[in-house]
């Protein structure tokens, strides 16, 4: 059984499909501190000052100035800041792969379009034609 489990592991779609993974949660938290960190400071700003963490609605009825504070106090809260956070990453997310699989079916039509290249028998019959010819 581990022989048999040892061979599952070791077949490589496997290899590749956890390099996959591995990858597309670095690149996750990537784009996440992008959004969070680099777009959307600058967007809040343009939108009056706003802070898209801190928007939500309390659900218990309290004032709170921050989801922090909400948080803190217990209060139930709908983040929906943080939703339209996590929709703005989900999108860089889809292009970011749309361009890559698109770059990819480019490279691959580049490859179907070449000549493929004449056997080394066809090679060497038409040298010896060549050579016949000259004499």
């Amino acid at each position: 059984m581990f022989k048999e489990f040892k061979a599952f592991i070791m077949r490589g779609s496997v290899v590749d499909l956890a390099v996959g993974i591995i990858i597309g949660g670095a690149f996750g938290k990537i784009v996440t501190s992008f959004v969070n960190d680099i777009l959307m400071p600058p967007l809040g700003l343009a939108l009056g000052k706003i802070d898209f963490t801190n928007l939500f609605v309390s659900l218990s009825g309290g004032d709170y100035k921050t989801l922090a504070e909400a948080k803190a106090a217990g209060a139930a809260t709908i983040n929906y800041g943080m939703f339209i956070n996590n929709i703005i990453d989900f999108l860089i997310v889809g292009f970011s792969i749309f361009l890559v699989i698109k770059a990819m079916n480019k490279m691959k039509k580049k490859e179907e379009a070449k000549p493929a290249a004449p056997a080394r028998e066809e090679v060497l019959l038409t040298e010896i034609r060549d050579i016949l010819k000259n004499k």
